[in-house]
Order: C-alpha cells, then structure tokens, then sequence
C-alpha cells in the first residue's frame, strides 16, 4: 500500500473501532462507569490512572480487580485518596493483580495524596512538562514527582521512564484516555490543556505486530525507539490525532488476527 491507501484503509479502521461497542470489553468501561454515575474529572482521572496501572495480562482479570478498586474507593476515588492515611491500609488488604500488590497500591495513594493535594493534580503535572512536542518527556518528570516520597523500590517498576527506552505503553494510553476527544463516547477529553497531537500509540505485542506487517515500524522490539518511529509514521496519516489509529492497530490486531 502507498501513503494514501494506508491512510484510507486505517482511518476505515478508526472508524470500526472507536465507537462505543468497543467500550464492552475494555478496561476504559471502569472509568465509564464513573462518568456515567456522574463521578467529578478527578474521580474518573484517578479510577483510569489506577486501572490503566493494572492494565496488563488477561483483560477479564483487569476488569474485574478495577471493579474491585472502584469498590474500594467508594465510588469517591478523589475524596478516599485526600484523605487516605495509614489506618485505611486494610481497605487494601489482599488486594493483589499480577506483580501490582497491596503494598503498592497503599503507595499509589499516598503519592495520588500527594499530588492533588499539594501538585494541583495530574493534568498540570503532565501538561507543564511536554517537549519538542512529545508529552515523554512529561511522563519522565511525572514519575519523578510521583516516586518523591519515601518507597519500596519495587513499586518503581509500576510505571514505566520512557527516557529509560521504555514504550510506557499504560501510562501512554491513560492519556490517550484523558486527552483525546473522540466525539464517539470512547476517551474522554477530560484535561484540555494538552493538545492530541503531542500524544503517542500505546505500543504494544498488538499493535507492534500490526505496525510492522503494515511497515509502520521496522524495530523488532517494543521499546521507546520503536515508539518513535510509531510516532513518526502515525503522526504522517494525522498530525493533529495520531494515536487515533491505536483502535485501528488494536483492533486489527486483537479482533482480526491481522
């Protein structure tokens, strides 16, 4: 395919997938569910971050702990973290999805505490941060900022440094979810003052094989050098909304064994 029948063929793809249907069987349903209970953008930012976090392995098991999150939280994730202290840990107790375990979640709301009750929330510290129109960068400081309070080392490995070649494939899709405004019901355009454009794809198994049998990218491994060139080649098709194609690689992918 040349530039112009590659576009045509994944905008067809776009339009397939990014529509509410696709919501069923993904983890964006939990913070959905939110919204539709007419939860504040804080509430459903926290719920997405936190369920994007655990957003690896079978998808039926991500659904169901972010469930059990929301559970937790009251169905008020902004006012059970302002005012999360040491007492509320057993609110956590067993709370366990793969290698993400209750001592890292107690963590999470700590540093969550942390940042909107003293950092003015997520979207400013994501927003402040974006570079050479990249928001990698931003991830980067993100991180620093998150693990500034004392931690068990462990829990670093929870979000992932793209200056550290890393694809940061759950962080990069919460803010695919925070970001984009779809206008199909799918992400929420919640934080306005970040542009799409500066987004880049969730790179995944998925989507990296899907790129590669589409010669989007041409390196093997799924690391930040291959988000790069993800970035290069989706922002050619759509510089204002690249990572729109992300249903498109996804769905190709996972429900079409492209």
């Amino acid at each position: 395919m040349n530039q112009t029948e590659l576009k045509e063929f994944l905008d067809s793809k776009v339009l397939l997938y990014n529509n509410p249907t696709f919501i069923e069987s993904d983890p964006i349903q939990i913070p959905h569910q939110l919204q539709n209970q007419g939860a504040r953008k804080e509430d459903i930012e926290i719920i997405a971050f936190l369920v994007s976090i655990i957003a690896w392995g079978n998808r039926k098991s991500i659904i169901k702990n972010g469930n059990r999150l929301v559970e937790i939280m009251g169905n008020s994730p902004l006012d059970f973290v302002s005012n999360f202290s040491t007492k509320d840990d057993k609110y956590l107790s067993g709370f366990v999805h793969r290698t993400f375990n209750e001592f890292d979640l107690t963590y999470f709301m700590f540093a969550l505490q942390d940042i909107y009750n003293r950092q003015g929330g997520m979207e400013l510290l994501f927003s402040k941060n974006i570079q050479n129109n990249s928001i990698q960068p931003a991830i980067h400081e993100f991180k620093k900022q998150f693990f500034s309070l004392p931690h068990l080392q462990r829990t670093e490995k929870h979000i992932s440094d793209p200056l550290k070649n890393s694809a940061a494939k759950r962080i990069n899709m919460f803010l695919r979810w925070m970001v984009r405004n779809d206008t199909a019901g799918v992400d929420f355009g919640l934080w306005k003052s970040i542009s799409p454009s500066v987004l880049s794809c969730p790179l995944d198994v998925h989507t990296g094989n899907v790129s590669r049998k589409l010669g989007l990218i041409k390196r093997k491994q799924n690391d930040g050098k291959a988000l790069a060139e993800l970035d290069a080649a989706l922002r050619s098709l759509d510089a204002q909304d690249p990572v729109k194609y992300d249903f498109a690689l996804f769905g190709l992918g996972v429900f079409e064994n492209f």
